[in-house]
């Protein structure tokens, strides 16, 4: 059996492949490679000749994959790109030690950005770069080595390990508590501002949905304070501005220190949780285990304070 390295046609005929079905231009790959393009042409030709089968269509000023040539050109484009992740890698180990985390803005708020620095304690040559977007970043890009979501776990490009589940409440702040008057159920809410925020996310609790666990039917007009973002209503309550929706470890550390209070021993369960996931093909990183290491633990307090 011919070993694997034998199979190959030459890595030259297939980086040339690589930059001319990418750009779909033996001119372009031509610049990009930094060779002319008669040299592409050549190189094309010989792996056509190699693989007895067409690669391109010819058109007038233009080429096209062919089917064949499409499966190739997938199969190339991860290839490289595979190296490429690896290469980098191997670049940031051997010159740094930075890491990557991604995360919610509410959650890098509330809870990573008040616990990072026991890790940075520990671990003081890591250098940590944290990606702040509510919109999730797509892992295969090899931008990012660990991501904090909040979903069902089931992500394509990587692989989820749970951190904790959640509990939803109504919140306020203390001054606004004194001066609402009793609540002592949900319908009791629906005279009061609830704030809310804007989101597209569908595993994401609002008040609707909230109230709707405890039969209460919102009406039309009700007072409320609407934000963009779930930390702009975490602080509009914080100033008194109404009731919002606290999830139990976002707001676990203001209702620690007084500045929120919860309202009615009422609360939901989400319908997804809190997860790490690290890319599919990570390069075994020592400051990305290290750092999940930490954060296992630092999950399991936080889940057993809330417990208790």
């Amino acid at each position: 059996m011919k070993s694997l390295r034998r199979q190959l046609p030459p890595l030259t005929a297939l980086t040339v492949f690589e930059a001319a079905s990418r750009l779909l231009s033996f001119t372009r790959a031509a610049e990009e490679i930094g060779v002319t393009q008669a040299a592409v042409s050549r190189q094309i030709h010989l792996l056509e000749q190699d693989l007895g089968c067409p690669l391109f269509t010819r058109l007038h000023r233009r080429v096209a994959l062919t089917e064949k040539g499409k499966a190739l050109s997938a199969a190339t484009s991860d290839a490289f790109n595979l190296v490429a992740e690896t290469i980098a890698d191997l670049r940031k180990d051997g010159a740094s030690t930075e890491l990557t985390i991604s995360a919610t803005v509410a959650f890098t708020h509330f809870w990573l950005v008040p616990r990072i620095s026991q890790f940075s304690r520990s671990h003081p040559h890591i250098n940590l770069r944290i990606v702040t977007q509510d919109d999730m970043p797509n892992l295969k890009r090899g931008e990012v080595d660990v991501a904090i979501r909040f979903g069902n776990g089931m992500w394509p490009d990587g692989h989820a390990e749970a951190l904790f589940e959640d509990e939803v409440f109504p919140v306020c702040s203390p001054e606004y508590a004194r001066t609402a008057g009793r609540i002592n159920m949900p319908a009791d809410l629906v005279s009061c501002p609830l704030i809310s925020n804007e989101t597209d996310d569908p595993m994401w609790t609002g008040w609707n949905e909230w109230l709707s666990a405890f039969s209460v039917v919102v009406p039309k007009k009700t007072p409320g304070f609407r934000c963009s973002f779930y930390t702009e209503a975490i602080y509009a309550a914080l100033n008194g501005q109404g009731i919002a929706l606290g999830w139990t470890h976002l707001v676990e550390d203001l209702l620690k220190q007084g500045r929120l209070v919860r309202l009615t021993n009422a609360a939901i369960k989400p319908r997804g949780a809190y997860f790490v996931v690290v890319p599919t093909r990570q390069h075994n990183k020592e400051a990305a285990r290290l750092f999940l290491e930490w954060l296992n633990i630092a999950s399991q307090q936080t889940t057993a304070r809330s417990s208790g």
